[in-house]
């Protein structure tokens, strides 16, 4: 029989309950329980209630307790729905080609760009890659992060796009986090690719997909809706084939000029990323259909350009979640936190909005049902900060991390011990 295992007390518990999925949510809408306990068993969350409650209710049954002294808040996990951590090599040289003022086409030109780093991927070993996505993912896991999702793209070929969902999914087995993988082979078309981009989406369709389904290396396809990567004409024959095959469709959307979100809600994807370019017309469009926006400060800090529209589309009703965009090139921080924290000054949301974006609406940007909110049934993935208020969080703007991490009901970070 599996440990029943009560923790607190708690100052406050955030439960991220009772919130809409969509729209914009004030402060007076978080739910706070306080002077509380979570009790928990099989990594599943029993009843978050009263500490002294719980406590007296288990007195007499086989109950681990873990109390805590001094002051605690307890949030959910935090979900990065969007990153790129699996690849091989750096662009620091492209970090500082760009702050000195070349273009993206400049940087290109001279050996830059997506396909510097595909080049340095395909020339890691799979347990080079499998090192680095656990190297990274330790920094998301000392912010909090308890499920990633991780993305391909930069293989651009069968082989090497294998290579990399293998990284993903061995990544996945040894590292206590949850990695989601998302096959993003439509990238970009391969410089060394003999044909045109419908030839090549083509081809990943016909001879990849199969292979993904049947290995269940991934349940999700992303597309690059860009000037540069692909338009609609060519993308469609490629998402549909996606549909039909049974995958969920993400869209790197509207990040220079505008087009993929119309993509996006006309293929039902299950979320629109980027959005930095995004017109009233585009919110328009997002805020009446499913597809969740997922804002992405980290592309907007390491490339120096707008923030993605979130106030404008949280009050025309749409839902908004925030990831990282980690990657090795316009987004190298990978801190969630920190980038959450400044996209709320910028964009002026609400302390609620910017959590509802990281922990539930995060989660259904990855059609997740079962985490980001702190209740019966939902896995006990929460993170303990030494404060008596949670405010204290994003008033730190990232500089305030968790003292720890639960993951399933495991400790799996703790600062006193790290």
């Amino acid at each position: 029989m599996e440990q029943l295992t009560l923790i607190g007390p708690l100052n406050q518990v955030i439960p991220m309950t009772g919130i809409s999925l969509k729209g914009a949510v004030s402060d007076s809408q978080l739910k706070i329980i306080e002077n509380a306990g979570i009790l928990f068993v099989g990594g599943l969350i029993k009843i978050v209630d009263s500490y002294k409650k719980l406590e007296a209710e288990v007195k007499d049954q086989d109950v681990k307790l873990i109390r805590l002294e001094g002051n605690h808040i307890c949030l959910p996990g935090f979900i990065d729905s969007h990153t790129h951590i699996c690849f091989g090599g750096s662009r620091a040289r492209d970090y500082a080609m760009r702050n000195a003022g070349k273009t993206y086409l400049e940087i290109a030109e001279e050996g830059g760009g997506i396909w510097d780093t595909v080049q340095q991927t395909r020339k890691a070993t799979k347990k080079e890659l499998i090192k680095g996505i656990i190297k990274r993912a330790k920094q998301h896991l000392k912010n909090g992060v308890t499920t990633i999702e991780v993305k391909t793209g930069y293989g651009l070929s069968v082989k090497e796009e294998l290579k990399m969902l293998h990284a993903i999914k061995e990544a996945d087995e040894e590292f206590p986090l949850d990695f989601v993988s998302t096959c993003l082979a439509a990238h970009m078309l391969p410089r060394d690719f003999k044909g045109n981009s419908s030839e090549y989406l083509s081809e990943i369709s016909e001879k990849l997909f199969p292979i993904i389904k049947k290995e269940k290396l991934s349940n999700r396809v992303d597309a690059f809706i860009e000037k540069g990567a692909f338009n609609e004409s060519e993308i469609a024959p490629y998402l549909s084939k996606a549909i039909e095959m049974g995958f969920d469709i993400t869209i790197h959307a509207d990040q220079f000029s505008v087009g993929g979100s119309e993509v996006a809600v006309k293929f039902n994807a299950v979320s629109a990323d980027h959005l930095e370019a995004s017109t009233s017309h585009e919110i328009e469009l997002l805020a009446k259909s499913d597809v969740i926006s997922t804002a992405l400060p980290g592309a907007s800090l390491g490339l120096g350009c707008s923030f993605t529209p979130a106030r404008k589309i949280l009050d025309a009703g749409g839902s908004l979640a925030i990831a990282s965009d980690h990657n090795p090139g316009s987004a190298p921080m990978g801190d969630l936190l920190t980038q959450s924290a400044i996209l709320g000054t910028m964009q002026k949301l609400t302390n609620a909005e910017v959590l509802a974006g990281i922990t539930f609406r995060a989660a259904a940007a990855l059609k997740l049902t079962d985490r980001g909110k702190l209740k019966a049934g939902y896995l006990a993935d929460f993170n303990l900060f030494h404060t008596a208020n949670f405010n204290e969080i994003l008033y730190n703007q990232g500089a305030f991390k968790p003292c720890m991490v639960y993951k399933k009901g495991n400790l799996i970070y703790n600062k006193h011990n790290s």
